[in-house]
């Protein structure tokens, strides 16, 4: 819509130069005024500035002029009109734009909060959206936060280390809050701030140091992720074990072949609560395969046997296509993925 509204006032303004060419014209070949004359007349006639004829008319003049003075003042008063619109909404656009993301956002529950939208809050919000999860995004910097509202997340800016910045974005209601801010002292007063304003929330931080990953641990982070550490881990590991670093990039990035590592959590209810993973033919009949379970209780079996139990509350970590993977999902959880 905006390039739309741009383009008319682009071809608006070109066209008025264009019309007092063909005034300049008519003037000389239609009035017999000389060159000069017939140009004065034209920018004369254009912005209604009225100062009378420079000759005498012909009654053929007089036509062709009231046609000139109705296409050449309705083209000036179009392109007046353009940039008069175009100068409100760069005055007021943002304006009313923050004001919808605000009543947008004070409708959320269950929605994740990004914290930073440089490169790693980037990658972090575009998993979530893909994955179908409500995003919205924090960030001091204002092009920062009209580039996500352009990518079609909701953005607020802020101080994602400021309890009344989070409020505003209903931490209270939130699932999950990822801190991606540039330093290890930001993201630790992010993870302090979320704790204390939601204790159930999920946090996932970003530290640089060892020793902020640490901290991060003992103020309640539930992850903390230490991306120059684990670039360098992969990269070690691409040269020491590359085939083991090629399973994990198939289950967890899209190379060519869609696989997918994920979790199912069994509820009360589920046909599959009391039977072992050989009665509840999770492989053989749903091609799934379950890597491991993570009890209610907390402990994570890996590798389970056939005759581990499942029960209400378990997680699975299972690894498949994503049609088994829904299907898996109907059937332990009753709703779709």
């Amino acid at each position: 819509m905006k390039r739309r509204r741009l383009g008319g006032l682009t071809v608006a303004l070109a066209a008025i130069p264009c019309t007092m060419c063909l005034g300049t014209l008519g003037f000389v070949y239609i009035a017999g005024y000389p060159w000069l004359d017939a140009a004065y007349m034209a920018i004369m006639t254009t912005t209604t500035v009225g100062y009378g004829e420079i000759h005498p008319l012909s009654q053929t003049a007089r036509v062709f002029n009231s046609f000139y003075i109705l296409l050449s003042v309705s083209l000036l008063f179009l392109a007046i009109g353009l940039m008069t619109q175009k100068i409100v909404e760069a005055q007021f656009g943002n304006l009313f734009e923050k004001r919808r993301m605000k009543k947008m956002i004070e409708k959320l529950e269950g929605h994740y909060i990004i914290c930073g939208f440089g490169r790693v809050g980037r990658g972090a919000a575009a998993e979530l959206q893909g994955a179908g999860a409500k995003v919205v995004v924090i960030d001091r910097r204002e092009d920062r936060v009209e580039w996500a509202m352009r990518q079609g997340y909701l953005a607020c800016l802020g101080d994602s280390t400021r309890d009344e910045t989070l409020r505003e974005v209903r931490i209270d209601k939130a699932a999950g809050l990822i801190a991606a801010l540039a330093t290890d002292a930001d993201n630790l007063f992010a993870v302090i701030s979320a704790k204390t304003l939601n204790p159930e929330i999920r946090v996932a931080a970003r530290a640089a140091e060892d020793e902020a990953e640490r901290k991060m641990r003992q103020v309640g982070a539930d992850s903390v992720f230490a991306p120059y550490k684990a670039a360098g881990t992969r990269m070690a590991q691409s040269l020491l074990k590359p085939h083991v670093r090629r399973f994990l990039d198939f289950a967890t990035t899209p190379l060519g072949v869609d696989v997918r590592i994920e979790q199912v959590e069994v509820v009360e209810g589920s046909d599959l609560v009391g039977k072992s993973l050989a009665d509840a033919r999770i492989r053989g009949e749903m091609h799934v395969i379950v890597l491991a379970i993570r009890r209610a209780e907390g402990q994570m079996e890996f590798n389970p046997s056939a005759e581990a139990l499942i029960q209400a509350r378990d997680y699975l970590i299972v690894m498949g296509e994503p049609e088994p993977l829904r299907r898996l999902e109907t059937r332990v959880t009753g709703a779709g993925a």
